[in-house]
């Protein structure tokens, strides 16, 4: 069977330097072809419209229009190339995977791991791509110098600390750079349950509601922590028991 033709790539970035890193980078991956370039968001969709890329490889914090807003543009016109965002901060990674990114590369870039980010999309290409659904089913958190997927399904129980949540999967935690009121509307709620101003929890992990006197009610958990149910949220948690 003949190699799939290689991804007709975009490179956007407003630095003269990381753009021409980016092409030199591009030229040693078998799976992409760059038949173009931009320095900045507005240039980035003329080129999109122009050239009819498969892949984009986005930087993030451009003037005027970033990374971001260059996705949200594309989505409004039905427009689909694959986008793998490029770029030095780690804390946009939950809105880059809400508007479908294939990829979510830290800066400075190696030629392995960009070549594993455009190996998803070559993957994508094949499986027709697109999102999964309407609710977040993944997270990417900071793991050293790249990001680590974490599927929705394997989180327990999701903390508010500050400007952070923590994600509790199993033994192990992780800070994400995320409100947990912003993170509650991308959660399926078929999946997921707030109980506290500073606390989600997944549904299949309560295994009771306690009360404790006085009105308090608290959540307990299959790993046998104990939860305290805010008052805000009591009424939730006694419908989730159907009382």
């Amino acid at each position: 069977m003949a190699d799939p033709a290689p991804l007709r790539t975009l490179v956007v970035d407003d630095e003269p330097l990381a753009l021409e890193r980016m092409q030199h980078i591009c030229l040693a991956l078998a799976g992409v072809k760059v038949i173009g370039t931009a320095q900045d968001g507005a240039a980035a969709l003329a080129a999109i419209v122009d050239l009819q890329p498969d892949l984009v490889l986005l930087d993030m914090t451009m003037p005027e229009l970033d990374g971001l807003a260059v996705a949200r543009a594309l989505r409004a016109q039905g427009r689909s190339p694959a986008l793998i965002f490029v770029t030095a901060h780690e804390s946009f990674a939950v809105e880059a995977f809400d508007l479908d990114a294939v990829d979510y590369v830290l800066k400075p870039v190696t030629p392995e791991r960009l070549g594993r980010a455009v190996a998803r999309a070559v993957a994508r290409r094949g499986t027709g791509g697109g999102a999964s659904g309407e609710w977040l089913s993944e997270f990417w958190v900071p793991n050293r110098s790249e990001l680590l997927r974490i599927a929705a399904a394997d989180v327990d129980r999701i903390d508010a600390e500050r400007d952070y949540v923590r994600l509790h999967v199993g033994a192990r935690s992780y800070l994400l750079l995320q409100t947990v009121s912003g993170l509650e509307a991308r959660l399926d709620p078929a999946r997921f349950i707030r109980l506290h101003r500073s606390a989600i929890l997944r549904r299949d992990r309560i295994i009771g509601l306690r009360h404790d006197g006085l009105g308090v009610w608290s959540a307990e958990l299959a790993d046998g922590g104990v939860v305290r149910i805010g008052r805000t949220y009591l009424a939730r948690a006694k419908a989730m028991a159907g009382r």
